[in-house]
């Protein structure tokens, strides 16, 4: 299971640290975190008093969150003073962290942080605070997560569709400055029925953002077969893989199931059966945010996903699967009454959601989510801590690892050569209105959160199609993303690059085999916690992380815009 969140910034005037202390607390904890733009304006930033009052950091997770709390309320809350800090208690860099694994980073990331939101607030001082500042704030909070060495952090920024302040935050020729974290958020727009869709467009044909999140249709619908039932007035935004509708402060919990691995539909009730079984037993989990456990504990949001769509609309047929999908929900309805009863909490304000999944549904041997794979043979990249014990193992093995872009102290990427086999359409023959139609056929059958799709498109042939299409399907989904398709990549270090079959044959016949002892392998279970000191600190996790796959949102890779 996996948790991802949103909050909303609305209330910044009231609470003007809140969003961005939640925003830092989840990501460290393995969360991913959307978050809007709405509170721009809605106070001033103001320079703190002096003298200045000297503030100790604890080494832990939340000694680093309240610095920044701290350090906002100085510049975001009326005569408040200046802060004078003092890393001396922060672990160099070098030392093993016993609790969250890994490699500490030392205090440069965060002094880094200080260093950073210090010079944009006082470029603001006296002003409203803007749309850029806002995610400005998040997005270097981000980056601060990422090159502290232990978690990958996934974050999505909603924005006013006819803004173009936030229409061009990933525009580094009017935003130079943002080059450096701006890759750290997908940015989407909240859509309007009826709205002109011709500028995003454009921009889309460019780098493939903003996304589009319909937010009266995530409020009005559960599954859109036609009939609006407002389950969800209370939802403000989404997840950064958008395929939850989530109110503000609000963690949902994921769950994964391959219908084409079943032999048939019974079959593959059973698995849905245990899967929603354990999700509805993660919602009685407690977490340490009030709001967030408010919410939660009414709402009970679920997300049980389906991957390989691809693999059973091919060997089967469309068809079979809308019987799978249909039956498959109406059997986890009747699982939320018969558990919600028995365990005496709320039924779940929604079920059923598909994942853009990534790496857990490549070790199921499954296509991810609805998407069709890049072609029958392609590079997959994977997003890994710099310090994790297999990386030395992979490399001997002889496959390709070089640092992340935009995160190279951190973070490196692995290449792995893959081919899925005869039989299944690369997504280059899969035409952009065919893949929105798939997207919005799910939303009917399927979704009653919201499908997470990002439709590959020829610039050339189809670019200029995409504010017609968004008009007809406007009206059938909750979000949706595109990405330019290119012969060179759109981005550098892209998660899914097309090759020749030769070029195949070369990468594959430079590999050997990984040790298969799972004791080299070093799973990362909660099991490990109660291993030796000594190997616990070989172990770069302790926990799965929290959110997508355990390492990064899905969307935001295919996104990446560094850089």
């Amino acid at each position: 299971a996996e948790y991802m969140g949103f909050i909303s910034t609305e209330n910044i005037g009231e609470k003007p640290d809140e969003p961005f202390v939640f925003l830092m607390d989840a990501a460290m904890l393995g969360v991913g975190v959307g978050f809007d733009t709405e509170g721009a304006g809605k106070l001033v930033v103001k320079e703190p008093k002096q003298p200045a009052e000297k503030h100790v950091i604890e080494d832990t997770r939340e000694g680093w969150v309240l610095s920044v709390s701290v350090l906002l309320q100085s510049f975001l809350k009326p005569d408040m003073p200046a802060v004078e800090f003092d890393y001396s208690k922060v672990r160099p860099a070098g030392q093993m962290l016993k609790t969250f694994g890994g490699v500490s980073s030392g205090p440069q990331p965060l002094i880094n942080l200080h260093q950073q939101l210090t010079s944009i607030l006082q470029k603001s001082k006296d002003l409203p605070i803007s749309v850029t500042v806002i995610v400005d704030i998040m997005n270097l909070i981000g980056k601060c997560v990422v090159a502290g060495n232990v978690r990958r952090t996934a974050e999505i920024a909603f924005g006013d569709a006819e803004s173009s302040e936030f229409l061009d935050l990933k525009n580094y020729e009017a935003n130079p400055q943002r080059a450096d974290y701006g890759w750290t958020s997908n940015n989407s727009v909240f859509a309007r029925i009826g709205m002109d869709y011709k500028q995003a467009s454009e921009r889309i044909q460019i780098n493939g953002e903003p996304g589009f999140a319909w937010l009266n249709n995530m409020q009005a619908f559960s599954r859109m077969k036609g009939r609006a039932d407002y389950r969800d007035q209370r939802v403000k935004g989404g997840n950064p893989c958008l395929e939850q509708s989530l109110e503000s402060s609000e963690l949902c919990c994921l769950v994964e199931t391959f219908p084409f691995h079943h032999d048939d539909l019974e079959d593959y009730k059973l698995t849905l059966r245990s899967a929603f079984m354990y999700a509805k037993t993660v919602t009685l989990i407690t977490v340490h945010w009030p709001a967030t456990r408010e919410v939660m504990y009414r709402n009970r949001r679920i997300g049980c996903s389906v991957s390989g769509i691809a693999q059973f609309i091919t060997n089967r047929s469309l068809h079979t699967l809308q019987q799978w999908l249909e039956e498959g929900y109406l059997e986890l309805v009747q699982q939320d009454r018969m558990l919600s009863e028995l365990w005496a909490i709320p039924r779940s304000v929604k079920l059923t959601s598909v994942k853009p999944s990534g790496t857990i549904s490549l070790l199921a041997g499954a296509t991810p989510g609805i998407h069709y794979p890049e072609s029958r043979f392609y590079i997959r990249r994977i997003r890994m801590n710099k310090t994790f014990p297999l990386l030395n193992k992979l490399r001997k093995a002889g496959y390709t690892v070089e640092p992340a872009v935009g995160s190279e102290d951190s973070t490196v990427v692995v290449e792995v050569p893959v081919d899925v086999g005869n039989g299944i359409r690369g997504v280059a023959d899969v035409s952009m209105w065919e893949q929105l139609a798939l997207a919005a056929f799910m939303q009917r059958h399927w979704a009653d959160n919201q499908v997470s799709a990002t439709i590959t498109f020829d610039p050339a042939l189809e670019g200029k199609h995409i504010e017609h299409a968004l008009q007809y399907y406007q009206y059938q989904l909750k979000g949706i993303s595109f990405l330019p398709r290119h012969d060179y990549g759109a981005f550098p270090q892209m998660p899914y690059e097309q090759i020749s079959e030769e070029r195949y044959n070369v990468e594959v016949a430079k590999l050997s085999s990984l040790p298969r002892q799972a004791s080299e392998l070093l799973p990362r279970t909660r099991s490990t916690i109660m291993r030796s000191t000594e190997e616990q600190n070989l172990t770069t996790h302790k926990m799965e992380d929290a959110f997508c796959d355990g390492d990064a949102c899905e969307r935001k890779s295919r996104l990446q815009a560094s850089s």
